[in-house]
């Protein structure tokens, strides 16, 4: 029976890992789910505890060996995690892509946005309950705490997703990159507008995220700035859940009891005075009144403050950019969409052991139309294969053209 437990802690340290990852929180936050997920967590962290002592004990304890089966039997709640992973994963496939099937913008629609949450929320309380009951019996065991760091599970996923970003994102960039960042340190003048708004600009797939983020990161920029902020915005744009995530990204405080006029308070409070840089990444508001709300806000830093925002669309840099023209990114030159697909789709040293595969990704990669998300998804699907019927059968796939389509703006 000691499986059980085994098996039970496993899953409460997968559970715990996959609600600190970047998918489950962008879905507290853009699905209005923050306070229940919140529950589930701290239940989890409760329970996750005496886990070790429940296994020393059960093998003597018939009642600590029922507790953890029933405790297992809880913890199929991954499955909820999982839905919720993979339903946050779809909704940025298709704003990546751009697709424009009336199946897929309906199924992401309000009503259905309301009817998942309402599903989800429903799910998560249920297993909040359960958990509570089963928690609230452990104090008849006396187990002793100890604390178990989960914290690994998230950062070994967050490395891996930073490393691959670092090469993929900007092979071809670095033109790019030196000019928005000159952008950002030129010093402030009279008569600058402030604070300064600079839009990155283009379709989807040619890693504008990637690289806006690595300029964030360039250390001549972070010593600019006494404060860096980084937020995804996605589809809401509502004052408060922008504010809430500014806040979060600023002090790590999720502010979810805090109304509106106190959100605003503390959002002063962390700006005022400060000369900050904040990343709205992946912005889609087309309705300038709700800019127009929280410009004022976004004023109270020092002069110097400056804000980058990643959009597909000219209509959210015409509302919000403050400079002459946005930075539009254009598509990456064949060489460097060539030095990427090699680098994604051999292992070190393979590309010299197989020329004629060389060759067939020169082709592939002309298919890719200079879109670096495309080259990385063809490279990454051939990585490490040396068989050159499977090189070909991707070069000569007749679904080419329709997956490009999903690439335009």
């Amino acid at each position: 029976m000691k499986m059980e437990e085994i098996f039970a802690a496993e899953i409460a340290k997968s559970l715990l890992g996959k609600l600190g990852s970047f998918a489950v929180q962008e879905f507290r936050l853009a699905w209005g789910l923050e306070d229940d997920l919140a529950r589930l967590e701290e239940r989890l962290k409760a329970i996750n505890v005496v886990l070790s002592d429940a296994e020393k004990q059960q093998s003597t304890n018939d009642r600590i060996r029922l507790w953890l089966h029933m405790l297992r039997e809880v913890l199929y709640a991954e499955d909820v995690l999982d839905e919720i992973e993979c339903e946050t994963l779809q909704r940025q496939v298709v704003k990546t892509k751009g697709s424009t099937s009336r199946k897929v913008r309906r199924f992401f629609s309000s009503s259905n946005k309301i009817a998942l949450r309402l599903r989800m929320g429903h799910k998560i309380k249920s297993i909040i309950e359960r958990l509570a009951e089963i928690s609230s019996l452990k104090s008849d065991f006396n187990l002793s705490e100890q604390t178990i760091d989960c914290s690994h599970v998230l950062h070994d996923e967050t490395e891996m997703n930073r490393s691959f970003e670092s090469f993929s994102g900007l092979i071809g960039r670095d033109e790019d990159k030196e000019r928005i960042i000159n952008l950002l340190v030129a010093p402030f003048k009279v008569g600058d507008a402030h604070p300064l708004v600079l839009p990155i600009v283009g379709m989807g797939g040619l890693g504008k995220t990637s690289l806006a983020k690595s300029v964030c990161d360039a250390e001549n920029v972070k010593s600019h700035f006494e404060r860096k902020m980084e937020v995804c915005v996605s589809d809401d744009f509502s004052l408060k859940q922008v504010t809430q995530k500014i806040i979060k990204s600023a002090t790590g405080e999720r502010c979810a009891d805090l109304d509106g006029g106190e959100l605003i308070q503390k959002l002063e409070a962390i700006l005022n005075g400060r000369k900050y840089l904040l990343l709205l990444d992946d912005v889609w508001n087309e309705d300038a009144q709700k800019w127009l709300l929280l410009k004022p806000l976004l004023s109270k830093g020092a002069d110097g403050s400056k804000i980058i925002v990643t959009t597909r669309s000219q209509r959210v840099a015409e509302i919000m950019g403050t400079v002459n023209t946005a930075y539009n990114l254009s598509l990456l030159g064949q060489e460097d969409c060539l030095s990427l697909f090699y680098k994604c789709a051999f292992k070190e040293g393979q590309m010299e052991l197989y020329p004629n595969l060389v060759g067939i990704g020169k082709e592939i990669v002309a298919k890719c139309k200079q879109v670096p998300l495309a080259v990385i998804n063809m490279g990454t699907q051939l990585y490490g294969k040396t068989d050159e019927t499977e090189w070909k059968s991707v070069r000569d796939s007749e679904k080419w053209e329709v997956e490009m389509v999903f690439y335009l703006p």
